[in-house]
C-alpha cells in the first residue's frame, strides 16, 4: 500500500467537487493511480461523474510528441472523448472548448522546476476559467524532489514566457496544488478552485518515498533520476550545446559535434564541485 494516497485517488473515493458536473480533464500518462488505472478510464466509469473532454498538455495526452512540437487535437481511443490540445493552435482553452463544461479537473505529474510548462497549463486554464466562470479542481501530487529545498534565480517578470509564466525559483518546493493555490493568491484570480490535497506526502520526502510508480510525464523526463538533473541541466538549453534530448541520458549528457569532450571534462573536474564527476 502506498504512503502517499493522491488526490486523484481521493477524488474516486469522494468525488463530491465534480458529482453531477459536466468535467473535462487535463491529463497525460502520468494521470494514473498507484495501480496504473489511468485518471480518464477512472473518471468516466465513476457514476456521479458525467466526464465529456479530454485536455492534452505540452506533448499530447500520450506524451509523445517531442519538444517544441504542437499537437492537433484528436479523440481519446479508450474513452471516446474528444481531446482538445493545449500545446497546438493555442496554450489557453478556448470559451467553445469550455462550453460544454462546468469544471475542469487537473491531474498531471510536475517534476518541481520552474521551467517545465505543466503547472502553466494549469495557470491557462485557471485564468480560463475565471472569464468564463467554470469551476477547477487541481489534484494534488508529490513534487518529486521533495518541498524542503529551493535553489536559483527567481525568474524575472521581464522574460515572462511558457516556461516561466511567473516568479518562481528554478526548484520552487510546491506541489501542483500549492502553486494553483499561490497563483490564485498572486494573481488575484476570481475563481472556483477546489484542490484535493494528498495524504501521506511530507516535504521531506523524495518520490521515491512515497511509493507511487513513476510514469515518464514527457519523452526526455524516463526516469526520477532524470527529474533530480533536471533543474541544472536544462539550462543548457540556453546555450549553443544539447542537453541529451533524445538520448538514454537526458539533461545528463552534455554535447556538441564541434566539442571537446575530454578538455570540458577536465576543465569541470578542476571545479571541484560537490558530489559531481564528469566523463567524455
Amino acid at each position: 500500500m502506498p504512503r502517499t494516497r493522491t488526490g486523484l485517488e481521493r477524488l474516486l473515493d469522494r468525488p463530491g467537487p465534480v458529482r453531477g458536473l459536466r468535467v473535462g480533464l487535463v491529463v497525460n500518462p502520468s494521470s494514473i493511480t498507484a495501480d496504473l488505472a489511468h485518471a480518464s478510464v477512472a473518471l468516466h466509469a465513476k457514476r456521479g461523474v458525467r466526464l465529456v473532454a479530454l485536455f492534452g498538455p505540452e506533448h499530447g495526452i500520450a506524451a509523445d510528441a517531442q519538444d517544441l512540437v504542437e499537437v492537433g487535437h484528436s479523440r481519446d481511443r479508450e474513452t471516446g472523448l474528444p481531446v482538445h490540445s493545449l500545446y497546438g493552435e493555442t496554450r489557453v482553452p478556448t470559451p467553445q472548448m469550455l462550453a460544454g463544461v462546468d469544471a475542469m479537473v487537473y491531474d498531471v505529474q510536475d517534476v518541481g522546476s520552474r521551467y517545465y510548462t505543466f503547472v502553466y497549463t494549469m495557470l491557462h486554464v485557471m485564468e480560463a476559467c475565471a472569464r468564463e466562470r467554470k469551476r477547477v479542481v487541481v489534484l494534488d501530487r508529490p513534487n518529486p524532489l521533495g518541498g524542503r529545498a529551493l535553489d536559483g534565480n527567481v525568474l524575472d517578470p521581464e522574460y515572462r514566457s511558457f516556461v516561466g509564466m511567473h516568479p518562481l525559483a528554478v526548484r520552487h518546493g510546491m506541489t501542483s496544488g500549492e502553486l494553483a493555490l499561490l497563483f490564485k493568491e498572486e494573481l488575484a484570480l476570481d475563481v472556483d478552485l477546489h484542490v484535493v490535497p494528498m495524504t501521506g506526502w511530507k516535504r521531506g520526502m523524495a518520490f521515491e518515498d512515497t511509493g507511487l510508480p513513476w510514469v515518464l510525464p514527457s519523452p526526455n523526463m524516463p526516469t526520477v533520476d532524470t527529474a533530480w538533473v533536471y533543474p541544472g541541466g536544462c539550462l543548457i538549453e540556453g546555450t549553443n550545446l544539447s542537453e541529451g534530448r533524445g538520448t538514454t541520458r537526458p539533461f545528463e549528457l552534455v554535447g556538441a559535434p564541434w566539442l571537446d569532450g575530454p578538455a570540458l571534462a577536465r576543465a569541470m573536474e578542476r571545479e571541484r564541485l560537490p558530489g559531481c564527476g564528469f566523463r567524455a
